[in-house]
């Protein structure tokens, strides 16, 4: 799949751990991972919303097209 998810880019730059931000997230960290790692075949808009909440930063900061 083209599109790339730069969680860890963004959790590196606001100095976040995983778990923190699965918490204020509200989802499992085994959920948090599969997105990370780029393993989600979809992903909600409440869960884009509140990823870019907490995170302070656009939808384009997470989710890029790579061909």
């Amino acid at each position: 799949m083209p599109i790339i998810v730069d969680i860890d880019v963004m959790l590196a730059k606001r100095k976040m751990p995983v778990g923190v931000l699965a918490e204020r997230v509200g989802i499992t960290p085994a959920n948090l991972a599969v997105l990370k790692n780029g393993r989600a075949k979809a992903v909600r808009f409440t869960t884009l919303e509140a990823l870019c909440e907490v995170l302070e930063c656009q939808p384009g900061d997470l989710l890029r097209w790579e061909a």
